[in-house]
């Protein structure tokens, strides 16, 4: 086992228990749809939800990582200053998830909204000072830098949500322009170039950092362009159009590029890529083939119709990237690194919370493509409920698979 320093180990126990509190209210949220349950209201937790598992799951859990990473480059540094960045973020979290649920979008949960990014900007000019101080630059922190530039730049939707809702201004084109500009620097910006900065470091001192730069600039640069891909409905010119179907053939060149340094390298490679880690590290990457697939595919006309005009399409991607890509990547890593014990219990706890993501999917999809032709399949959303068992159940016994590690 690595020997942390007891608040990093504190920051990813919370982050696990986080993840537990996402996977329960999925089965609330589930079980509202399949059952009646007056008490809850859908929509306003469905915001709690999503808030917390970005902010309370991913974000702490990803905060906790990039601090891993710069104990190892650097133990000698204050983590004390990052407290405040760690506990503030995790207290906006849970306001958002309880404000949100309570009253949707209201004074309290734009007040915690805010909060929640003002933390974000916190840890982000107090990381970045960090990583200044480090002798060694490489690609590594090139990836954490621009992940910290995204989760800054994606405030900017949050703000004007925030502005649209409390004013009770509300235009559609420009309600969800805000919302997936938020979504886009979210999911492909901050988490994802978070994960690759993480997924970096286990690479840097066994492969030519040539190629890693190489892949960063490629994804980097298609970062911007590659918003309208999620805005394809609005009217764009001709030109800008163009940049977007290159900015998505860049991305899919950037990931052939990392597939094909795994596979040069993978006599060297294989002896840290193991166990349980590597089989979630393997179903990250083909998610995310996945995903940078059908972000290639989007860029058909007739295909982003169908993709953007079918809920459970759009529900199916987002738990496709949110799940699939950067859960299991999380996961993986952890368990990679020997961060987290491997045992009886913690191995039917990730096959239980893999294959509850797998079979949801395959489930969320199904339905989205079968809602085109205007079919109802019978008894979907009783499966869907059972697969938010199966992960709950997953995520509980990864838990308690730690307990005796936590507890010291």
């Amino acid at each position: 086992m690595i020997q942390l320093p007891l608040s990093i180990k504190r920051y990813l126990k919370i982050s696990l228990l986080n993840l537990l509190v996402v996977a329960a209210i999925g089965v609330i949220l589930r079980y509202k749809i399949a059952f009646s349950l007056p008490i809850v209201d859908q929509k306003h937790l469905l915001h709690g939800h999503s808030h917390f598992a970005f902010a309370g799951w991913i974000s702490q859990a990803l905060m906790s990582l990039m601090l891993y990473y710069l104990y190892q480059q650097n133990n000698s540094l204050d983590f004390k200053k990052y407290r405040w960045a760690v506990y503030g973020n995790l207290v906006t979290a849970y306001g958002m998830l309880i404000s949100f649920a309570v009253e949707g979008y209201g004074a309290y949960s734009i007040l915690f909204s805010t909060l929640s990014i003002c933390f974000g900007y916190f840890f982000a000019i107090v990381f970045w000072r960090d990583l200044n101080r480090l002798q060694l630059k490489n690609p590594v922190q090139l990836w954490f830098k621009a992940s910290l530039l995204f989760n800054a730049l994606s405030s900017i939707g949050a703000f004007a949500l925030a502005i649209m809702m409390g004013a009770r201004i509300i235009h559609q084109n420009w309600y969800l322009a805000a919302e997936y500009f938020y979504l886009h620097f979210q999911y492909n910006g901050w988490f994802f170039f978070s994960c690759m900065g993480l997924f970096s470091s286990l690479l840097i001192n066994l492969v030519p950092h040539k190629k890693l730069y190489l892949c960063f600039y490629l994804f980097a640069g298609a970062m911007l362009p590659a918003y309208f891909l999620s805005a394809l409905w609005m009217q764009i010119p001709i030109w800008v159009y163009v940049i977007v179907i290159a900015a998505a053939i860049a991305q899919v060149i950037g990931w052939i590029i990392v597939i094909g340094v795994l596979k040069n390298h993978w006599g060297t490679l294989k002896t840290i890529f193991t166990g349980i880690g590597r089989g979630l590290l393997l179903l990250s990457a083909i998610a995310l083939s996945i995903k940078l697939l059908l972000q290639l595919g989007s860029t058909l006309p007739a295909f982003s119709t169908l993709a953007f005009g079918f809920r459970p399409i759009v529900i199916g991607y987002l738990h496709l990237v949110l799940l699939g890509v950067i859960s299991l990547f999380i996961l993986g890593f952890l368990f990679l690194t020997d961060t987290l014990l491997i045992n009886r219990i913690t191995t039917i706890g990730a096959f239980l919370f893999t294959t509850g993501i797998i079979i949801n999917e395959f489930f969320l999809m199904l339905q989205g493509i079968t809602a085109m032709s205007y079919i109802s399949i019978p008894f979907i959303n009783l499966y869907l409920l059972a697969m938010a068992c199966v992960m709950l159940v997953g995520i509980a016994a990864i838990l308690i698979s730690q307990y005796k590690y936590f507890k010291k």
